[in-house]
């Protein structure tokens, strides 16, 4: 006989933002890489509801990948920081310069 689906989402998970910890239902599955549709193979973590709805949900596609090109043990936040503005206007600016970026926001 199958079991209710009722049962199913009691499991409690930890929110990875702030630690609560709540009922599956009442969380939004996280996928580090973006792509929660795919899911063979994959362990999720869980955000609750309030520190899901503060996330940002722009595309992230090649961010982790910007990350690891520009990160280095040791280098201070400033440098972080430079070193990201830096690889970012270098691959997204668009032909033309600053003027073009302007008219793009």
């Amino acid at each position: 006989m199958w079991r209710s689906r009722s049962n199913r989402d009691r499991k409690r998970v930890v929110c990875i933002a702030c630690g609560d910890s709540v009922i599956r239902s009442a969380a939004r599955e996280y996928d580090k890489e973006g792509n929660r549709w795919e899911r063979h193979g994959k362990r999720f973590e869980h955000l609750c509801k309030a520190c899901y709805r503060e996330l940002c949900h722009q595309p992230r596609e090649e961010l982790e990948g910007l990350l690891v090109d520009i990160e280095e043990h040791g280098i201070s936040d400033e440098e972080f920081l430079v070193r990201y503005f830096d690889a970012v206007k270098e691959r997204y600016e668009p032909p033309g310069g600053r003027e073009r970026w302007d008219e793009r926001s």
